[in-house]
């Protein structure tokens, strides 16, 4: 009876050998064919990966091409054909700029994809490490359960003993081992996790930076358009125009500068500088959107004009002008079918000027509060209050420091 409970338990002990080392085995299998086939999608996305960085390194090389090429016409002597071959580069670096963050889209949709998938196989992973642990862990209770004695009792001769004992031990390194690995597999997750994150706000600003692209396009092609418009194609006309707007400029500006000073000096007489905001801080005149020329914009298509005093903000014909702080108006200029403006004096040495405007709805010297509506946008071309070089409907919007012009972005939240 007692060599039957032996073998009874001898077979018991084999059972439980066996059983774990096919789970061992079929575990280690399927991790294998997982592998293998994440490992050969892992690659293909790697490839598709360099592909895209390699289509990017030869747009960067054109993109310098064309910079270079913009940068020797802007040295040359101003005339029409200059001008539109200086527009035509810009358009073509645009496109090109393009078509280069678009592929970084792509770049970065298929890095999401491998990162995804190398969460997939991490995640796969620790289920089976959790698997093991498990059947470890229920092995290792079994073990438990019986004291040496009991175990010296059940063994045939002290070398099975020992041989039990090792196997015991076994148990436990295995588990050691095998939750340091998972530890290792979940701190790599979330690395990776992270980095998903991190692709995911890159993506957000890529598409950001694509649509800024293709309204620039738009401006940049509605800017050639209108030159060829105003001038017919005739280079005298060119030389005429020219004159004219830089005298037209020059005059706004200075109508500006002299227009503020007059008014702070009557308001101090006054004694109304008491009533102006503290602090300023503007609020975007119209809702926040696309920016389509910047401050001294290089890329600006008539710099040869003027440098660009101010940003122009994208808004539909018609929009709403907000004051970006409370002020009074100095100047809310209706040019007709000129170049119609609003200006606005604030506290600090601070002013701001809003133009292409369809319509005006505020009166000189009167005070304006914070959100208030004080016109409409325009500057569509042949409309009212644009003026003459206008790319399309947008706010120009400038700001002042004692008259001399600042970068708007600066005072914007």
């Amino acid at each position: 009876m007692k060599n039957l409970n032996l073998k009874i338990i001898d077979i018991k002990k084999k059972k439980s050998k066996i059983f774990f080392s096919c789970l061992f085995i079929f575990l280690l299998i399927c991790s294998l064919l997982y592998s293998v086939k994440a490992e050969d999608e892992l690659k293909e996305l790697d490839v598709k990966i360099k592909e895209r960085r390699q289509s990017i390194e030869e747009l960067k090389k054109q993109q310098k091409i064309y910079e270079k090429n913009i940068k020797i016409k802007q040295q040359e002597i101003i005339s029409l054909k200059n001008q539109v071959d200086l527009l035509d580069n810009h358009l073509t670096k645009t496109k090109i700029e393009i078509e280069m963050v678009e592929t970084e889209i792509e770049s970065n949709n298929l890095e999401q994809e491998n990162l995804k998938l190398q969460i997939e196989e991490k995640e796969k992973k620790i289920g089976e490490q959790k698997e093991k642990i498990a059947e470890i862990i229920r092995l290792i209770y079994r073990e438990d359960q019986r004291s040496y004695l009991e175990i010296l009792l059940l063994n045939d001769s002290l070398a099975d003993f020992f041989n039990q004992i090792k196997y015991s031990e076994s148990l436990q390194e295995a588990l050691q081992d095998t939750l340091d690995k998972l530890q290792l597999i979940r701190e790599a997750l979330l690395v990776q996790k992270k980095d998903l994150e991190v692709k995911k706000e890159n993506l957000e600003k890529l598409k950001e930076r694509s649509t800024r692209k293709r309204a620039q396009l738009e401006y940049q092609a509605e800017a050639k358009k209108v030159l060829l418009t105003q001038t017919e194609g005739a280079e005298k006309k060119f030389q005429s125009l020219l004159i004219e707007l830089r005298r037209e400029q020059e005059e706004i500006n200075a109508e500006i500068v002299v227009l503020e000073q007059r008014l702070r000096i009557k308001l101090t007489e006054r004694e109304k500088g008491k009533e102006f905001e503290k602090g300023i801080v503007l609020n975007w005149p119209v809702p926040k959107s696309v920016v389509t020329a910047y401050f001294h914009d290089p890329d600006y298509p008539f710099r040869y004009i003027f440098e660009h005093p101010g940003i122009d903000i994208r808004a539909k014909q018609g929009t709403p002008v907000k004051a970006a702080a409370s002020g009074y108006v100095a100047r809310a200029k209706d040019a007709g079918m000129g170049y119609s403006y609003i200006l606005i004096i604030h506290d600090g040495g601070i002013s701001t000027v809003y133009g292409h405007l369809s319509k005006i709805f505020v009166s000189e010297d009167t005070y304006v509060t914070r959100g208030q509506v004080i016109g409409l946008s325009g500057g569509l071309p042949g409309t009212r209050g644009a003026g003459r070089l206008t790319t399309g409907a947008h706010l120009h919007f400038e700001v002042r420091m004692n008259g001399i012009p600042v970068n708007p972005l600066g005072y914007l939240p």
